[in-house]
């Protein structure tokens, strides 16, 4: 057993997608069109068959509250993994994303948390 879709859930499905995929550098994988939304998945361009993360809208009663306790409290909602954080960090506030937490050094991990612009924290994970 594995691990094939993941799913975020996301304020805006056009907004996310430019921003997953222009920003943080994943590709487009699926789009199908479902009505008022779409199913939309992105992938790692290093591992186009790997795991599938949905852009899923966020129209379920349930999802707003979720994930406004998520952000208020500060915890993400997902991680990536990176080579290196530090690097991947400077990049990233390069192109204006908002981190709420800065490269932080825990043991074997490193990590830094950023503000998807789409109702999520994502966090960004190096380990050692």
């Amino acid at each position: 057993m594995k691990i094939n879709l993941a799913s975020v859930f996301v304020d805006d499905q056009d907004k996310a997608l430019r921003f997953y995929t222009e920003v943080l550098g994943f590709v487009k994988k699926t789009e199908v069109p479902l009505g008022e939304y779409r199913w939309l998945t992105v992938v790692s361009p290093e591992e186009p068959n790997g795991t599938e993360l949905v852009l899923e809208p966020n129209g379920h009663p349930a999802v707003k509250p979720y994930t406004e306790a998520l952000v208020n409290d500060g915890i993400p909602v997902t991680s990536f993994a990176v080579d290196d954080v530090h690097a991947e960090f400077d990049r990233l506030r390069g192109l204006g994303v908002y981190f709420t937490q800065e490269p932080l050094e825990m043991g074997p991990v490193t990590t830094a948390v950023l503000d998807d612009t789409c109702g999520n924290l994502i966090q960004i994970a190096e380990y050692k």
